[in-house]
């Protein structure tokens, strides 16, 4: 999950999600819109009896925040929670397992600021079961072919792997950034990701505002898609003052066609067309 505002719980509630499954949380800054949920969330699953650890990843200054609360309101909780501190200033990686790695991306902000990139690891390639009961290879050897291997029949026959396989599905990269002024350090960064997020604040003609307050205009998240060479891109964090975000839309798509207004409980694949 990323960032944690005031109601997070209420939509994946609304949204049927699955929280068991939730075992990370990466907080990008220390505004109130993007970590004011976070302790509700936390003690509300502490109630309902949680025992899986959950792991928080943030700049250093939320953990003696967040530990105070946690002693002060949930003491005795049934799971731990686990703190990693992240330095908002530096790309690097900040945390890993054995499917997906995710790198924190500094931002230009008011306060300390960083985004996220989520990048799949490669994975296997695909067994032809056809292929493998027609040369009779063994259970055993499978996870080598999927490695890449070539097998060799008894009589010394060298069967490629191209023959018994297929590539592997291209693993997908996911860039999120959350608050920040336009930055094309971030281009290198997220250079083809499959889908990025980018704030889009404000339609251009407020671009005084937006840098006064270190954010982004909808032109400005499509230039850096577009510099990035990124497939999707999701624009949101609309200022309240766009009550027509069609406008913000439209300017983005004027730079970069492959744009969507990131709306409230949307769901949006990332391989494949979003309209």
């Amino acid at each position: 999950m990323i960032d944690c505002g005031e109601g997070a719980q209420i939509r994946m509630r609304q949204m049927n999600f699955r929280t068991a499954r939730l075992g990370h949380i990466f907080i990008s800054h220390l505004h109130g819109d993007h970590c004011f949920g976070l302790m509700g969330l936390i003690s509300s699953w502490g109630m309902l009896g949680r025992t899986a650890e959950l792991h928080i990843h943030a700049q250093r200054d939320l953990e003696p925040l967040l530990g105070a609360q946690l002693r002060y309101f949930c003491d005795k909780m049934p799971y731990s929670v686990i703190f990693h501190a992240i330095d908002p200033a530096r790309h690097g990686l900040v945390y890993e397992d054995r499917t997906v790695c995710v790198y924190s991306l500094p931002l230009k902000h008011r306060v300390p600021c960083c985004g996220f990139l989520f990048e799949e690891k490669p994975q296997d390639r695909h067994i032809l079961r056809e292929m493998i009961d027609a040369y009779q290879i063994p259970i055993a050897y499978i996870p080598r072919i999927k490695k890449g291997e070539d097998y060799v029949l008894p009589d010394g026959t060298r069967i490629p792997n191209g023959r018994l396989t297929t590539p592997p599905t291209p693993p997908i990269r996911y860039a999120y950034c959350s608050d920040t002024a336009y930055n094309e350090d971030l281009v290198p960064l997220i250079q083809g990701v499959d889908c990025l997020y980018h704030e889009a604040t404000f339609e251009e003609e407020f671009l005084k505002r937006a840098q006064e307050t270190q954010h982004s205009t909808a032109s400005q998240a499509a230039t850096i898609a577009r510099k990035a060479g990124v497939k999707k891109l999701i624009i949101g964090h609309f200022s309240a003052r766009h009550s027509n975000q069609e406008n913000l839309l439209k300017e983005a798509r004027a730079i970069f066609s492959d744009t969507v207004l990131g709306m409230d409980k949307g769901v949006y694949p990332i391989v494949g067309e979003v309209k």
